[in-house]
């Protein structure tokens, strides 16, 4: 089976995560073949909107653990990394359809889509302080101009969940819909996209992006090494053992 599925139509291109059996978590192949993908699509002048979805019960539930703890080498030179950054400098626009639950970068990545839109099944959650790890994505400085300070917290520190229709209502996602019309609705926003003049569409999401593209990545590039460092430390480790042996995690001490 194909992971990351990829089919182009009428302008479009739409990247699929295809492994609901592991709840669409996404392997370190997986990262490489989305940014594979965009970086194709930047390219070919054919393409003119990228469109990412899920499953229609899960969008993503994050890194797959397992094959996360096979990471060699820095983070910064890592798959998530070099798919991340394309994510937030990509040129074109980026359309996202999420139904069922976005666990870590499931979120993250949201942040740097143009439209997003959302099934009422739609939960976004944010566990890094559970896996003693931090924010990646630049997510701990746009969630709280997003968010607030108090609500941006309660999501990052807490790891408490946005429901749809608080992630509508903090203007995360453009709307939210029955799980049946999300696809529908991501698509047909997006041919709306490549039916417009591509320069005026490119120059605008560029200027949209413009005022704080340079921090978003200098933001990156910290997080990126307080990540690398915590990931080896101990409250890390266990975190990762106590999910593959399914049980609770022991912080005490760490």
């Amino acid at each position: 089976m194909n992971d990351i599925l990829c089919s182009t139509e009428n302008g479009v291109m739409t990247l699929t995560i295809n492994r609901p059996d592991k709840k669409n978590s996404l392997t370190l192949a997986m990262y490489k073949a989305l940014a594979d993908h965009l970086e194709q699509a930047q390219a070919d002048a054919e393409v003119r909107v990228v469109v990412l979805q899920g499953h229609p019960q899960i969008f993503s539930a994050g890194n797959d653990i397992a094959d996360f703890l096979s990471l060699s080498g820095s983070v910064q030179d890592s798959p998530i990394t070099r798919f991340l950054r394309t994510v937030a400098t990509f040129p074109k626009p980026l359309v996202a359809a999420v139904s069922g639950a976005a666990v870590g970068i499931g979120t993250t990545m949201l942040l740097h889509c143009d439209l997003v839109y959302a099934s009422d099944t739609a939960l976004f959650s944010l566990p890094f302080v559970d896996l003693g790890l931090c924010p990646e994505a630049a997510s701990s400085l746009l969630l709280p101009q997003r968010l607030g300070h108090q609500r941006a917290s309660a999501a990052l520190l807490l790891g408490e969940p946005l429901s749809a229709q608080a992630a509508l209502d903090a203007g995360l996602v453009n709307a939210v819909v029955p799980t049946e019309e999300v696809t529908a609705l991501a698509q047909a926003q997006a041919q709306k996209l490549a039916a417009k003049p591509l320069g005026a569409v490119l120059e605008t999401k560029r200027l949209i992006k413009e005022g704080q593209q340079q921090a978003v990545l200098t933001h990156m590039g910290a997080e990126e090494a307080v990540f690398g460092r915590l990931l080896r430390e101990p409250a890390a480790r266990e975190a990762f053992t106590a999910f593959l042996e399914k049980r609770r995690p022991d912080f005490r001490g760490l």
